[in-house]
This record gives C-alpha cells, structure tokens and sequence, in this order.
C-alpha cells in the first residue's frame, strides 16, 4: 500500500498538515551528487513531498493524529525533513490532547543524509518521551517493511505495537542481517512470538482494531477502581488448610480466561515483555468492563515465568501512565524456579513487578481465583484492595515445601497447611484479604 491508500484502509477523514518547509541544498547536507534528483523521481513517482505525511483523522469514531509513511519515496527512509514532519506530529497530538497513530512503513534512515538522518531517530525519541509525559497513548501499525531506526523509535517506541501479517520487522533490514539468519525471526509472526508485537491483524480487520484500541486508551475523568469480579464457583467455604489447598488445585475450577470472558465485553490483548520473551501463562491486556477500559494482568494457574512479570509490569505501567484501573486475577503455584528463569532475571522481573504495582497512582483492584503461591503471587496483589474466592488460597509457600525447610514428613504435610492460615476465611481475618467474593459478587 502507499501512504494514502494506508490511510484510507482506516480512516474515510483525512486532513493533512504540513510544517513550515526549511531551507535545503538541493543535494542535501552532505551535498550527495544526484540527491536531487533521486528525491524529484521520488517525488513523481509517488505524488509526495517526503516520505512521511500526517494530520487529523477519525478512526472508529475516535479522533486521533494520524502518521503515515510512503515507501515508495526513497524506500520510506527517514530524512532531515522526515524528522521535521514526525516531530511536528508528536507536537500535534500534544497540543490536541489526541492518541497518535503511525501507519509505519520504512527501510531506515536515509544514506545520502548520513548522520544528520541518523539524528532524527534522537528528535523522534524525544518527541515521542514527550507525549508518553503528556499521557496520551501511542499506537504503530507495521506494514512491510519496517525496519532500522523507523522500528526502533516510531515502531517499537509506541505503546500498542500491531503488525499487518507477513511484514518484515527489524532493526536489521534485509541487505544487512547475517546470512545465515532465520527469516522467521525477521517477520511479523516471528516478533509476535518473541513478544516484541502485541497483535498481527489482516488488514481487513485494521480499521476496527484500531478503534477499539483508541477507546480503550482514551481516557477521560479520573480513574474509579475496577469492581471485583464475582466468583463463577459456588464451593463453600474450607474446613481446613488442606481442603482449602485442594479446592484451589481442583481441575474443575474456573480459571482466569473464563473470568475475564464473564468480566470484559470484549479484549485487547498486550503481548510479551519487549526483550525476547512471552509468558502463556499470563494474559496482559485492556478490556471494557461496563463500557469502561480496565487493564489486567491475570495468572492461569501455571509458575508464572520472568517474561510474564516484565508483561505485567508493562502493563500496569501504561495503564498508570493514561489514567487506567488495573485488574489482577492471581492464580500461580509460585514463580518459575528452574535454570531457564534464573537466567531470565526472575529475582529482577519479580521486584519489577512489586514496584510496578507499588507505584501506580492508579487503583489496583486484585482477586485471587486458585492458588496463591509466595511471592511469586504477592507480586501481583494490590496491598490494599485485595479479595479472596472461597476456592482459592494464599500462603507465604506451599505447604509441601513449607514442611520440607521445616524438615517435617509427608505426614504433616496436611496439618502444615492448618498452621499457615491460608484458608480465604483466614486471609480476611489476617488483614491480607478484604473480602471472601462469592457467586455474583456476594462478599462476606
């Protein structure tokens, strides 16, 4: 696709801006022989000024800045005037208080500009920090291909990373990787299952994708806590620790996908933790709860890996950032222990996952759905406002481990479990829950 037909794929409201043109050489900074003219070919072979364009638009009701490269003129590269009108977007949102969006398309910064092009990915950066500051959201669509420097500050840069299918997305372009390198990697799918992307969308579906994201984070008043959601299991209240414990480890207990399809209308989801990885056992996302967006951060009873707290941490981040309540849904035996996790920083992902929830400004509504399990799941569990079901537990360690450090037998493993007060009922008691949530969000 050129830039307008991009555009046009989204949005049938376009109104182009332009930036005060700068004086240039004809062969640009560096005085490059035949620079001219190869951006005059560019110019009648595409109908464009540059490389880039962008102005106000409306997409799926919403109105947003709206950024959209040419590829065709000079393979998309970014310039010093490239730079000008980027900057000039960001500025644009900033001052309407509008989400931007970048329809991304590029080969890299521009040869024939040499570090003066290079040093647009600086203004890029700074512009972009500005409006990250400003609180306002960032959304890049990749088509093919994006790669360089357009991946690393307007692509990877934005807050929802989505990607046409196919495209090739990388720092690396295709001239330059090794060439023995695994295309695959290069690849829209390839950077979804690395966790670099958050969604791959045909581009038939783009249009209402991206509405559906700018409501999602647009924001407006102040953020009212996310309601807990009600409990989908009518188990009664446990006896004892360990019918607590088995209740929780039960099969046929509602996990958190079936929590979150009863709590949301629909969602969003956001995907890996931006260096390498992706945990399956940890959905990130934003979804409408009553009409409202609610980001959430739900465990599925799985060890929850070092790239599942760095995605939720991600998450609540943003969420923070634009004014967000946050949902967490815990349900984990513990963190991941083995030499995989070690070595993915999971001490590291763990403390940024406390500090995240720490940190907001936001509120931080937190239910525990199964198995509470050390700090693997307090990491995750808001401090104040945290609810309990009547099938779940929450324990400083499981109690077969908890008996194994006391060097206790697998006999008392059963009358450990009463000696850690992890029932529900014991939780509220103990100050760490709130509430026992029943069906229907009955509380006791």
């Amino acid at each position: 696709m050129t830039a307008r037909e991009a555009l046009s794929a989204v949005t049938g409201s376009f109104t182009e801006h332009r930036p005060a043109e700068r004086p240039a050489a004809a062969d640009g900074p560096l005085g490059w022989d035949g620079y001219g003219e190869s951006r005059a070919r560019a110019s009648a072979r595409t109908g464009e000024e540059e490389s880039v364009l962008f102005g106000t638009a409306v997409v799926g009701g919403r109105e947003c800045v709206l950024v959209s490269f040419e590829f065709g003129f000079l393979g998309g590269s970014l310039g010093g005037r490239t730079g000008d009108r980027l900057e000039a977007a960001y500025a644009l949102a900033g001052e309407r208080r509008l989400p931007l969006v970048s329809l991304v398309a590029t080969g890299g910064s521009r040869m024939q500009e040499g570090m003066i092009a290079l040093i647009q990915l600086q203004r890029v950066a700074r512009a972009s920090t500005a409006l990250r500051a400003a609180g306002l959201a960032q959304i890049a669509v990749l088509r093919d291909p994006t790669t360089g420097g357009g991946w690393a500050t307007v692509g990877a840069g934005a807050d929802v990373v989505l990607a046409l299918p196919g495209a090739q997305i990388g720092f690396a372009g295709s001239r330059v990787r090794p060439a023995d390198a695994d295309p695959y990697a290069y690849t829209a799918e390839g950077q979804l299952a690395a966790g670099q992307i958050d969604a791959v969308v045909t581009p038939d579906g783009l249009a209402r994708t991206l509405g559906r994201w700018l409501a999602a984070l647009t924001v407006t008043g102040p953020p009212r806590a996310a309601p807990v959601p009600a409990a989908l299991s009518a188990t009664g209240l446990p006896a004892t620790g360990w019918d607590a414990v088995e209740q929780a480890r039960s099969a046929g207990r509602p996990r958190a996908e079936a929590y979150l399809d009863a709590y949301f209308e629909h969602r969003l989801p956001l995907n890996g933790d931006r260096c390498g990885g992706r945990d399956p056992g940890l959905l990130c996302g934003i979804g409408l709860h009553a009409g409202r967006p609610v980001a959430y951060a739900a465990q599925c009873g799985t060890a929850t890996r070092p790239a599942g707290y760095r995605t939720a941490a991600r998450v609540i981040r943003l969420a923070d950032r634009l004014g967000l309540p946050v949902l967490t849904l815990i349900d984990t035996p513990g963190a991941a222990n083995d030499e995989e996790a070690e070595r993915a920083g999971a001490g590291a992902a763990i403390a940024d996952a406390f500090a995240a929830v720490a940190g907001a400004r936001v509120p931080v509504t937190t239910l525990v759905i199964g198995e509470g399990g050390s700090g693997g799941a307090l990491a995750l569990a808001a401090p104040d406002n945290t609810h309990v079901t009547t099938d779940s537990y929450f324990s400083v360690i499981a109690p077969e481990l908890a008996a194994a450090i006391l060097k206790r037998g697998p006999d008392e493993v059963r009358s450990t479990a009463g000696q850690l007060r992890l029932r529900p009922q014991d939780l509220v008691e103990l100050g760490v829950a709130r509430s026992v949530v029943g069906p229907a969000g009955r509380e006791g």
